[in-house]
């Protein structure tokens, strides 16, 4: 019965398989893009990149600005919408900016709210990302990337994640001036290609031989943008409590909540990979069970990790962001779709947040 309930075919797993070759064309339509040298050409060396979204574009644009910041040497931060909206001293200084404005649908209120503040009472030329053209933020920004390729039918966002990630790393890599960079970035998809073959099947026996009561899902660096995304497919698309946190401050407190029918997942960095690597087999150790997504493995990961998921390795660590987020996003579909749950259209959420 429960496995039959997996199987059952939904939009949202058909968007999550797809990223493969929606990450393919939406390199290969960028490649021929102007926007990308506009871009390049038209903001200051010194100016800080502020990369803005809700829900999951604010995840996204936590990895962005990691992303950014790491590629370029800029500074570059993440921010909710929101912020921009009722505490823009905080956000906003003397200093010159670039706010990147994400929005997969293009009408997000508090996005499109945050481009109208900037454009037209602060005049900050502002650059929009999004997955669909002729909508208010494209016509708002100043420019736009439209990744057209990657826009869904279903509510909650997948390959729009990782497409758009993808597609704002080429953009980081030609403003440092690093083409070999973009090479790689369109090595990915080919790279990561098997594993959207193999790991469906085990992920979904995975996840019919447990019943978690909570999950968490850790990161440090560039990683812990796509932890914060595993944990709101999670709870969207299952209706589950989830938490994340920066890895090592799971020892401070949180790790109180381990148990046998906790799931701790664990997306492992190469900067960090001893340290966490000790905290994973502390996890183990305590009775949790373990979900690792990482670039590499040994003998101990291997040994404490209750599924193992190794996604192709490619140096700098930031290059794979985008083929770690897939597997939380099937382990929220799973998890839904084992709970008699329809994830194509969630409890309580529509595919756009606009506000009166």
């Amino acid at each position: 019965m429960k496995t039959n309930l997996l199987e059952r075919p939904t939009l949202t797993l058909n968007e999550i398989l797809s990223q493969p070759q929606c990450w393919s064309e939406v390199l290969n339509d960028l490649e021929r893009d102007p926007i990308v040298g506009n871009i390049v050409a038209g903001r200051r060396a010194d100016a800080e990149w502020l990369f803005v979204g809700c829900g999951t574009s604010y995840y996204l644009a936590l990895a962005a600005a990691a992303s950014f910041n790491a590629i370029t040497g800029r500074p570059a931060r993440a921010i909710p919408a929101s912020e921009v909206l009722l505490f823009p001293d905080t956000v906003l200084s003397d200093r010159a900016v670039v706010p990147v404005l994400i929005s997969r649908s293009g009408r997000t209120t508090e996005v499109i709210r945050a481009a109208e503040y900037l454009e037209g009472e602060r005049n900050i030329r502002t650059l929009g990302v999004t997955c669909s053209p002729g909508q208010p933020l494209a016509r708002l920004a100043t420019e736009s990337i439209v990744v057209t390729r990657a826009d869904e039918q279903s509510t909650v966002m997948t390959r729009s994640f990782s497409a758009m990630l993808l597609a704002l790393q080429h953009v980081a890599a030609a403003v440092a001036g690093k083409p070999d960079l973009q090479r790689m970035l369109k090595r990915l998809p080919q790279a990561a290609e098997p594993l959207f073959r193999d790991i469906p099947a085990r992920l979904r026996e995975f996840v019919t031989s447990y019943d978690f009561d909570d999950f968490v899902f850790l990161g440090q660096g560039p990683f812990y943008g796509i932890a914060c995304e595993a944990t709101l497919k999670v709870t969207e698309a299952s209706c589950s409590y989830a938490q994340n946190f920066h890895s090592l401050e799971f020892r401070h407190g949180p790790k109180s909540i381990v148990s046998e029918r906790t799931l701790i997942g664990f997306f492992l960095s190469d900067t960090g990979f001893a340290a966490e690597v000790d905290l994973l087999e502390e996890v183990k150790s305590l009775g949790g069970i373990t979900f690792v997504v990482t670039g590499k493995s040994d003998t101990r990961v291997r040994a404490a990790a209750d599924f193992l998921v190794e996604v192709p390795f490619e140096s700098p660590e930031y290059a794979r962001l985008a083929a770690c987020i897939p597997w939380g996003q099937l382990l929220g579909l799973y998890t839904g779709l084992k709970k008699g749950l329809n994830p194509d259209s969630p409890r309580n959420l529509s595919q756009v947040v606009i506000l009166n």
